[in-house]
């Protein structure tokens, strides 16, 4: 899971517990300005294939974390439930998109857009 919080206009992504040792990172920094598109996803497959995994961890159907390269996009998951994903599409960033885990999809999605029209 991840937790997400909005500081001068940056978006702040802290991996908790044992997913920062799945993922292998434990925070990330994202400008606002840098959101494309945020939304929930619930039906977030875990299934085989996430693409080509550098570095991360993957049991399908269980767990996805980390960073994943498919369709030329570069892709950070960190869920183990779906129905509480989110994802954020990213432009001049070095990830194409974040699939995260968060507590609150629906809030955190409106805390987002929120921040990205100010």
């Amino acid at each position: 899971m991840v937790t997400i919080q909005i500081i001068d206009d940056v978006l702040v992504l802290e991996v908790q517990g044992l997913h920062q040792l799945w993922a292998l990172k434990r925070r990330m920094e994202i400008p606002v300005a840098h959101i494309d598109r945020v939304y929930t996803e619930p039906s977030t497959k875990l299934g085989w294939w996430h693409g080509l995994r550098l570095p991360g961890t993957h049991i399908p159907g269980y767990f996805v974390a980390g960073t994943f390269y498919q369709d030329g996009k570069c892709k950070f998951w960190d869920v183990r439930h779906p129905k509480n994903t989110i994802i954020i599409d990213l432009v001049n960033e070095g990830y194409d998109q974040l699939i995260v885990e968060v507590e609150n999809p629906k809030d955190t999605v409106k805390e987002i857009q929120a921040n990205m029209t100010t």
